[in-house]
C-alpha cells in the first residue's frame, strides 16, 4: 500500500474513532514518507485523543518542522501541552498560533482558559474578549465570567452569566455561579 493509501485508512479509522489504529495507520503513511505533513498532523490528534499528550506533541512539532506556518499544529500542540498541565507551554504555542492566523477564535479562549490556571485573569479577561470579537458564543461569556468573578468585578460577572444563560439557557453550573455571584456581592 502507498503511503497516501495507509493515510487514507487512518482518516477513516479516525472519523470511527479508532484512535489506536489510526495511529498505527499513519504511522505505515510515514513510514514510507518521513515528510508526510497531515500523516504527521493527524497521528497527533489521534494521540492527543487517546491522551498521550508527549506523542502528539512530538507529531505536531514534526508537523511544525515541516511547515512552520501551520497555526493549527501550534494550536493542538497547545492543547497537548494543556493536557500535561504545561500551561506556560501552551500559552506560548496558542500565541504563535495567533500570531500565524489572528482571526482565529479557539487560540484566543484557550490562552485565556491557560491564563486563569496561572492566575493571571486580567490576561485571561483579554483573551476572552478579543475571542468574543471573532465568535461570541456561550463558552467565551462563561469563562470571562469566571474570570472576571475571581477578580471580585461582580457587576461584570453578573453580566457575562446572564449572556450565557441567554446563549444557552440549559446549563445548571452556569445559574450555581451566577447564585455565588449574587451571594457574594457586598
Amino acid at each position: 500500500m502507498t503511503s497516501l493509501g495507509y493515510y487514507r485508512k487512518g482518516e477513516e479509522n479516525r472519523n470511527k474513532n479508532n484512535f489506536k489504529e489510526a495511529v498505527e495507520d499513519y504511522s505505515k503513511a510515514i513510514s514510507i514518507d518521513p515528510n508526510f505533513l497531515s500523516a504527521y498532523y493527524n497521528r497527533g490528534i489521534s494521540k492527543g485523543n487517546l491522551k498521550d499528550y508527549k506523542g502528539a506533541i512530538s507529531d505536531y512539532t514534526r508537523a511544525i518542522e515541516i511547515n512552520p506556518n501551520n497555526a493549527d499544529a501550534y494550536f493542538n500542540r497547545g492543547l497537548s501541552k494543556e493536557g500535561l498541565k504545561d500551561y506556560k507551554g501552551a500559552i506560548a504555542d496558542y500565541t504563535k498560533a495567533i500570531g500565524i492566523d489572528p482571526n482565529l477564535f479557539s487560540p484566543y479562549n484557550n490562552r485565556g482558559v491557560s491564563k486563569v490556571k496561572l492566575d493571571d485573569y486580567k490576561g485571561a479577561i483579554e483573551d476572552f474578549t478579543k475571542a468574543m470579537e471573532i465568535n461570541p458564543n456561550f463558552d467565551t461569556y462563561y469563562n470571562r465570567g469566571l474570570a472576571k468573578a475571581e477578580l471580585q468585578n461582580y457587576k461584570g460577572a453578573l453580566a457575562d452569566f446572564t449572556e450565557a444563560i441567554r446563549i444557552n439557557p440549559n446549563l445548571a453550573y452556569v445559574y450555581y455561579n451566577l447564585s455565588l455571584i449574587h451571594i457574594s456581592e457586598p
